[in-house]
């Protein structure tokens, strides 16, 4: 018996849509990384991006455990001397509420080529509209 490969042009891309309202951050980042990156299909290969697309709504009103809003910095640099910027998750779900999702979703994704792919099939939403009607997303159950 012969070890079956998946090719690239043989999977079939379904389309997902999450409600991220009352769940929390990390473990719905999980479940979402999961779908993009193909570990529900039977043919899963770590080398080919065999994942799905996943539309996910309502993402500023995601939850967190602890003492995380205040806590839990995001830091980037400008590349500028003394350019460090930080924000907590209090002022990321005010102001971008759609970059907290991403980027949890992002760090639990390969880092290369591979994991990028994956990354642009996640479309994140803060409101609960999305122009995604047409590709008839399956809703996707997420344990709270």
């Amino acid at each position: 018996m012969k070890t079956y490969r998946v090719r690239p042009e043989d999977v079939v891309r379904n389309w997902w849509i999450v409600d991220a309202e009352g769940k929390t951050l990390g473990r719905l980042a999980s479940q979402i990384a999961k779908i993009l990156r193909g570990k529900h299909k039977p043919y899963y290969q770590p080398d080919v991006d065999c994942g799905d697309f996943v539309v996910v709504l309502n993402a500023g009103k995601v939850k967190v455990t602890g003492k995380k809003l205040e806590q839990k910095v995001y830091a980037s640099h400008t590349n500028y001397p003394g350019g460090i910027k930080e924000r907590t998750l209090k002022w990321m779900l005010e102001n971008k509420p759609e970059e907290v999702i991403r980027l949890a979703v992002k760090r639990m994704l390969p880092k290369n080529r591979l994991g990028h792919r994956m990354l642009k099939r996640l479309k994140v939403y803060s409101g609960s509209e999305h122009p995604h009607q047409a590709q008839k997303p399956q809703t996707l159950e997420v344990k709270a």
